[in-house]
């Protein structure tokens, strides 16, 4: 060490035994300074490997063990060292849910992952959002998982009749939860709507108001939920003896602007199109009601919709509809808590919830 004078003249030695002594390191820390188990260990009186189950929120221990290990944990900036527990364990704690960006529309996205992380409060795993983009097929992010081992559970959803994504995470033995159902015979978990039981009931409520012609616009036709919704509105419509019909040429993932011409063409015909519309979603109910509204139709009046709503504000903003509610975050904690309990080990064929509509008018 140098000592500098005034002026620039030239610099002393101080003596070695002037010299500051250098910190003694802390038991327990790394030389980065980065905490570790054995720091929790020191600082809270327990062994390592109470520590270490502590954080893992083993049930077996006192509820004061663990709290206290995780207080001090969170105090000192403790993160799990996520490559070495792989290594060790042949587990990420993570959990991936793939995520399509049109899914965040009408909070979809988000009332899931808030169910979700509920579902895992005071357990060892996080949620890593795995984006699913336009133009990409949506085994590439699945693939990417499972092969990297990213996660040890994945959650997609719009589930297809005869889904790939299921049929290689089956085949690889790879824990995952669907929202909605495939067909395939082997039992996988799943949470979903019942969209049967749903269009059934908006049909017969639709015949209340004096409906003599409904109609639909169904989401894409690979999806499980597509052919739930077709069979509940033939069997209200047939229990009626009214008529229905599935918009042609658009679906759910249509343009809005595709679903307002095709809707306002309808009602602009001499017979006046349909009088009754069921929607699966407040944004195809959006462009319905746009579309009736701009053909000088009156809902409530002339036209009623039925259509599911997830966001509170929806009701508010059109109040001519009526409107049975689809509890996402519900669904989101049912997936987190089914995934996990997967992961655990239970059989699969018990590990699935099913929605049941509610509606307000019965």
């Amino acid at each position: 060490m140098i000592a500098a004078r005034q002026g620039g003249q030239k610099g002393c030695r101080v003596p070695d035994d002037d010299m500051p002594a250098e910190p003694a390191a802390k038991r327990g820390v790394k030389p980065s300074g980065k905490p570790t188990l054995k720091t929790i260990a020191e600082l809270t009186g327990f062994a390592v490997t109470t520590v270490s189950r502590a954080l893992n929120n083993a049930p077996e221990l006192a509820q004061d063990t663990r709290d206290k290990v995780q207080r001090v944990a969170a105090e000192i900036g403790y993160l799990p060292d996520r490559a070495a527990l792989r290594l060790k364990t042949g587990r990420t704690n993570v959990l991936s849910l793939v995520l399509e960006p049109d899914e965040q529309i009408y909070g979809f996205g988000t009332s899931i992952v808030s169910g979700l992380t509920e579902a895992m409060r005071n357990t060892p795993y996080h949620l890593v959002i795995t984006p699913l983009f336009r133009n990409v097929s949506p085994m590439e992010p699945i693939r990417h998982i499972v092969r990297n081992r990213m996660a040890d559970g994945v959650i997609f959803s719009k589930a297809e009749i005869y889904d790939e994504r299921a049929r290689f995470l089956l085949d690889n033995d790879f824990p995952f939860i669907s929202h909605g159902r495939s067909r395939w015979p082997d039992a996988h978990p799943w949470v979903d709507f019942d969209n049967e039981a749903f269009a059934y009931g908006a049909v017969r409520r639709l015949v209340q108001k004096g409906c003599r012609l409904v109609s639909i616009v169904l989401p894409d036709s690979a999806l499980t939920y597509t052919e739930h919704l077709k069979a509940g509105i033939a069997r209200a419509a047939g229990e009626a003896g009214i008529a229905y019909e599935f918009a042609a040429d658009i679906n759910l993932g249509s343009a809005t602007d595709a679903i307002r011409t095709h809707v306002a063409k309808r009602a602009r015909r001499p017979d006046g199109g349909p009088d009754g519309y069921v929607c699966a979603s407040e944004i195809s109910a959006l462009a319905v009601i746009g579309a009736l509204n701009e053909a000088g139709k009156t809902v409530g009046q002339s036209t009623h919709v039925v259509t599911k709503q997830a966001s509170p504000l929806f009701a508010q903003f059109q109040p001519g509809a009526e409107t049975v509610f689809e509890d996402f975050t519900k669904a989101g904690h049912s997936l987190g808590t089914l995934l996990l309990r997967r992961i655990g080990g239970e059989s699969a064929e018990t590990l699935t919830a099913l929605g049941v509509p509610r509606f307000d008018w019965d």
